[in-house]
């Protein structure tokens, strides 16, 4: 039956109802407002938009008619603010800014995709319903946030693009552009989740703190959690519970890496490492069900620390170039028990650097023998995890962490040996 109506009579009620929600939810927006205090509503909408919608189909190749249109509304507009500024000291724009996007409907209509006049009213009705939400959040942005995603867009959007994708040499066997890959990788996750931290969950429950912390780090986490503990108010079980359960966010993490820079080798860890997280979280919700009788934690914001350091950033890619040769010279000397000797070593520290060398170097293993490093890597850090809560944390906390931890590191033995 489309074939049969007229394009302009479609364009012309696609106008009437973009122009008349426009107009609707400008009424909706300002309706405790007192009159006169805004250019119009509904009806102003919509005759503004069937305006531009006639002239602009009386001469769709000669714009004039429709610029002149445009022109008599920005000065009526322009009196309109003046007064507005003269008589309620008022210097928002938005709603004038809105009467022109109505204006502008129908050579969008006419000239580009549906879906791209659809996009355009859908987002105007959203962003002004947004202010408050907006106001809100910009309440928590502390005076260096921008400088932060300033950081974020240098070393991913500027640094990154300018590297070489060659290989440095046969003893470091990884390109320039690699390596600073893995420094946005890992950059780009921990502010993702010091985003979500906090702006969603600003007074946040401590599982929560589990979940996302161990995103970013499980082991700084861990050791923030440990000593949370020692507080008079401390939930025990409630934070061996958020351990545990930033350890089984940190198995899905680092699998995502691997998915990132090494697929075959992620489709080998898929199993261990799922089965490993799922684990986790059981051990973690059984605990859980334990202390569901005591007060639920909050964590305060106080504890979110930005994740974007240009030293932080350095100092990964220089220990990323260490364990590279690190792992070259073992391999060359001392072969496959020497990669899993050096995994076990380098599990007491920051592992990430370590994982991403072995998933982005080309040291021609088999998929076996690195996965069998990797999980190595990640069960030795998990014990110098259960380490740092025992040193830090409350007494009270050693016998949840034990019990559950040894379950765990036990489980990954078993995925190492088989």
């Amino acid at each position: 039956m489309m074939e049969y109506v007229p394009k302009d009579f479609i364009n012309f009620v696609l106008v009437l109802v973009f122009s008349l929600l426009i107009g609707l939810e400008q009424r909706r927006h300002h309706i405790n407002e007192k009159p006169g205090s805004l250019f119009g509503t509904d009806r102003t909408h919509v005759f503004i938009g069937l305006l531009g919608f006639v002239l602009y189909v009386i001469a769709p190749y000669n714009l004039l008619l429709f610029a002149g249109g445009g022109m008599a509304i920005v000065v009526f507009l322009s009196i309109f603010y003046w007064k507005k500024i003269e008589n309620r000291n008022q210097y928002g724009i938005t709603s004038m800014i809105v009467v022109l996007i109505t204006y502008s409907l129908a050579p969008l209509v006419y000239l580009k995709p549906d879906w791209m006049a659809v996009s355009l009213v859908t987002v105007v009705l959203i962003f002004t319903e947004l202010k408050q939400f907006f106001r809100k959040l910009t309440n928590r942005f502390d005076e260096n946030e921008f400088i932060t995603l300033a950081k974020f867009l240098l070393i991913s959007g500027i640094i990154l693009p300018l590297l070489s994708h060659h290989v440095i040499n046969s003893y470091i066997p990884v390109s320039p552009f690699k390596i600073w890959l893995a420094v946005v990788v890992i950059s780009g996750i921990s502010y993702a989740s010091y985003l979500i931290q906090k702006f969603l969950f600003p007074n946040k429950g401590i599982m929560i703190t589990g979940i996302l912390g161990g995103i970013y780090s499980s082991t700084a986490t861990t050791v923030v959690l440990a000593r949370r503990s020692k507080m008079e108010d401390a939930n025990i079980l409630q934070i061996a519970s958020a351990i545990i359960v930033a350890t089984a966010m940190m198995f899905l993490r680092i699998l995502v890496l691997a998915f990132i820079f090494d697929t075959a080798l992620a489709y080998k860890l898929i199993i261990p490492f799922v089965s490993l997280s799922l684990f986790s979280m059981l051990i973690s919700w059984l605990v859980l069900k334990l202390a569901k009788r005591e007060k639920e934690m909050d964590f305060k914001q106080t504890e979110i620390k930005n994740p974007l350091e240009f030293k932080t950033a350095l100092l990964f890619a220089f220990l990323f170039v260490i364990f590279a040769l690190l792992t070259k010279f073992v391999m060359q000397h001392y072969g496959d028990k020497g990669l899993d000797i050096l995994s076990l070593v380098v599990g007491v520290t920051d592992v990430d650097p370590f994982l991403l060398s072995l998933f982005t170097g080309k040291y021609g293993l088999a998929l076996t023998i690195l996965s069998q490093a990797t999980l190595i890597a990640v069960t030795s850090n998990n014990l110098i995890k259960l380490i740092y809560a025992l040193s830090l944390g409350s007494r009270r906390l050693r016998k949840p962490l034990i019990i559950a931890f040894s379950v765990i590191i036990v489980a990954s033995v078993v995925f190492i040996l088989v």
